[in-house]
Formats: C-alpha cells, structure tokens, sequence
C-alpha cells in the first residue's frame, strides 16, 4: 500500500519527501499512519529498483530538499500494479481505496472495470465479523448492540459500495 501510494502521487507530479508523506498521510494516516521509518526505507528500496529518481534542490530554508520522481519503469510498475492489484488490495477496504486513488492513471476503461469487477465479486460473497456454526451471522441476529451497530453499517456500506461499483462499471464499460 505503502509503494503504491508513494508511486502513484509521484506519477502525478515529483514531490520532496515531506510533500509526499502529507498526502499519503492525507490518503490513509487516520486509518493506518506513515512513519519515516517506513516512508523512506520504503523510498529507498524504489529507487535501488530504478523506479524512482531522486535530486536535491536547495530549500527554501537552510536544509537541501530532496526531489523524487518517477522514472519511466516506475510508471510502467504503478501501471501494472493497477492493472493487476494483489488480492489483499482488492478484499481491504483501506487498500482498495488507496488502489482508487490511483485508478485513473490506468487509461483503459475495460480494464479499470475489470479491477471494480474483482471488488465487486468480493463483496457479493457473503461475509460478517462474526460467524456462527461457520456461517456469517447478520445484524438481526447479533447477540449485542455493539455487534448489531457494527453489522448495520457495514452493511449500509456494502450497499453503497456495491451500488457505486455497478454504475462506475456501467459507465466504463459504455
């Protein structure tokens, strides 16, 4: 999730690293923050893959800025990571909205709808928090408020989510 934001904001335009830490923490810190201590060594192993090129500029005040940017092979690997998203991006609902983020980069509506596809497959399969005698236990049955709470609004959710992936599918796919 980490690579893929840092990837796809670059794609956009080349971001000094406390830039790019705002926006990801921006995308997704209030759910799951970023640390530098995972922002730059997750920056560092970009760059010795050849996805990403870095330069320093002199900054506004004394310390020189570090300028990163997507080479070329960085936007072919963001572009098949969007292309081909690991499952966990599809099932995690934090993952997946950071794989929306960055969807439109992927210029073909065919296979944008095929990655709204995959996550629309996955919230058709029945699924709870809670589970009875192997099966998905519904709100109404939920032996708590607190559970019954937690079930209706992921439900709600779902609904929304399902709704919106049906007509964004519909609009791509013409």
């Amino acid at each position: 999730m980490l690579e893929l934001s840092i990837l796809g904001f670059l794609y956009e335009e080349p971001l000094h690293g406390y830039e790019l830490k705002e926006r990801i923490k921006a995308l997704s810190g209030h759910v799951r923050p970023v640390s530098d201590g995972a922002l730059y060594p997750a920056i560092t192993r970009l760059v010795d893959k050849g996805l990403l090129d870095q330069h320093t500029e002199p900054g506004s005040g004394a310390a020189p800025r570090r300028i990163l940017a997507l080479t070329d092979k960085g936007r072919e690997d963001l572009l098949e990571r969007l292309r081909r998203p690991k499952q966990a991006e599809i099932t995690d609902q934090v993952r997946f909205n950071t794989l929306l983020a960055f969807l439109r980069h992927l210029g073909d509506p065919r296979e944008q709808a095929a990655v709204l596809r995959r996550r629309q497959e996955f919230l058709e399969t029945p699924a709870s928090f809670f589970y009875r005698d192997g099966e998905p236990v519904r709100a109404e049955e939920a032996d708590d408020l607190f559970r019954r709470g937690m079930l209706r609004v992921a439900r709600a959710t779902g609904a929304a989510e399902r709704a919106w992936l049906a007509e964004a599918i519909a609009l791509l796919e013409g």
